[in-house]
């Protein structure tokens, strides 16, 4: 992936961390660009559109989820991928992101390492939803639009959950998911279950891939990742 070609909108009203993310950002090779403020920040956006947003919600007057529900409700920015910076216990503000249509959220205080992994999965995700429904990681072949599975040409035969899963782990391939995480995305925020069912899940997923389910690795005290 060319990062230089991304260019990326920070909206931190805290000077300390938008400076860092945006250094961050830069090191890793991508245009950063820092507002202050959701007003600075909406005057930047119908000037020209960056190719994704990094959103804080405590923001002075326009809140992160005010600017979010904006965004959304117009059409040249209903599909900008947007990931909020969200304060440390703040479960509210997580589901109410997600469900205003946020893709993804990252919990202050978060280590630069963990944000740029996660602003490159977002970015993966859009690529891969916008130029292609195939993706292939490790000899595993999703293809999205058909819901077909395959492994060394043989197709494979998984439930609906089995499947939301894998295809969540081929659009963030590489990137260490916890458990609870995996559980808001695949089974959702309002699902009752315990992590539990993830593994059962991973378990049976693991089987069914074969001798490819060994890519499917677990993460000491984290969760899952897919890939080598």
């Amino acid at each position: 992936m060319q990062t230089a070609a991304y260019k990326i909108f920070v909206v931190e009203d805290d000077e300390n961390i938008r400076e860092i993310v945006i250094y961050a950002l830069k090191s890793a090779g991508y245009q950063a660009y820092g507002y202050e403020t959701g007003e600075e920040f909406l005057k930047a956006i119908n000037e020209g559109l960056p190719t994704l947003v990094l959103l804080d919600i405590m923001l002075p007057e326009n809140d992160g989820l005010m600017i979010l529900r904006k965004l959304r409700s117009m059409p040249k920015t209903q599909k900008l991928p947007i990931i909020m910076l969200t304060a440390k216990d703040s479960e509210y503000d997580k589901v109410k992101g997600l469900d205003l249509g946020a893709d993804d959220y990252i919990t202050k205080p978060f280590g630069v390492m963990e944000l740029i992994a996660r602003v490159g999965a977002v970015l993966r995700r859009g690529a891969n939803e916008t130029t292609s429904s195939i993706i292939e990681v490790n000899g595993i072949i999703v293809d999205h639009a058909r819901r077909e599975v395959r492994v060394d040409g043989e197709v494979i035969n998984l439930t609906f959950k089995e499947y939301e899963l894998l295809h969540y782990f081929m659009l963030n391939a590489g990137l260490a998911l916890s458990r609870d995480k995996i559980m808001e995305i695949v089974w959702g925020y309002d699902f009752e279950g315990e992590t539990r069912t993830v593994d059962v899940h991973i378990k049976t997923l693991r089987q069914k891939l074969g001798q490819a389910g060994k890519f499917i690795k677990t993460v000491r005290n984290v969760g899952y990742s897919l890939g080598d």
